[in-house]
């Protein structure tokens, strides 16, 4: 039952993954990576929207709201790290343009992107 319950929490969270990329899509942004790791931490999805870099964390559950209060602290700080890490390979490095998104992802699978939830360091 314990495996079963942890597949499909996977797998609803590839289709909110999913439902966001396509959102980004659809303002115009490509997506760079995802699921990348660093040694911080899984940045979900990395995207290129414009002339900025996007770091995005998606979370899912039965409304917006308990979707975002799942971001904690300490996981906005390791995403920080990963980023950071992930900058030192792109052309202006620490000096990138970037932005740190929140997308949730509710029980109907509607999506809202909080651009810039978080800031960087």
């Amino acid at each position: 039952m314990r495996r079963l319950r942890g597949q499909t929490a996977y797998l609803a969270g590839l289709a909110a993954e999913s439902a966001v990329e396509r959102a980004y899509q659809q303002m115009g942004a490509h997506v760079l990576e995802t699921r990348w790791r660093g040694k911080g931490g899984e940045i979900d999805m990395i995207l290129q929207h414009g002339a900025e870099i996007v770091f995005c964390e998606v979370k899912k559950a039965t409304t917006f709201d308990e979707a975002k209060a799942r971001l904690r602290p300490l996981q906005m700080q390791r995403i920080h790290a990963s980023a950071s890490e992930y900058l030192a390979k792109v052309q202006d490095g620490q000096l990138a343009s970037v932005r740190f998104d929140l997308a949730t992802v509710d029980e109907s699978g509607q999506v809202n992107i909080q651009q810039s939830a978080f800031s960087h360091f």
